[in-house]
């Protein structure tokens, strides 16, 4: 019996190029006018706000992905405040305005180390 000697797996990777033409989305970058999210924003936005409904019907997304929706882009990666609300048994939600930055409090560890 003939024992091979096997690649590693990072030997075995091919790397991929990206066709000429392509571009490459920067992480920062605005999303387009068209996209579910700025529908969902939209909807947000407005002074009634929305229902998790609405938005369901609107992006054809799951109940859970709106809420997920809510807390990692909403909340997390744009910073701005979400106003939920029940009126007449249905959960309302708007953003209201960014999040107030949060101020670097000086604590007497930071203090003590800086020192």
């Amino acid at each position: 019996m003939v024992k091979t000697k096997r690649k590693s797996k990072a030997a075995s990777i091919s790397k991929v190029q990206p066709r000429a033409g392509a571009e490459q989305k920067s992480i920062t970058s605005k999303p387009r006018a068209e996209s579910k999210q700025e529908k969902v924003l939209g909807l947000l936005r407005q002074a009634e706000g929305t229902t998790i409904a609405a938005i369901m019907k609107a992006t054809n997304w799951q109940q859970h992905s709106v809420r997920g929706f809510f807390a990692a882009v909403v909340r997390k990666k744009l910073g701005l405040t979400l106003q939920s609300e029940k009126i007449d048994g249905e959960r309302v939600y708007r953003i209201v305005a960014a999040r107030p930055s949060k101020a670097k409090v000086n604590s007497p560890a930071a203090d003590r180390q800086a020192a």
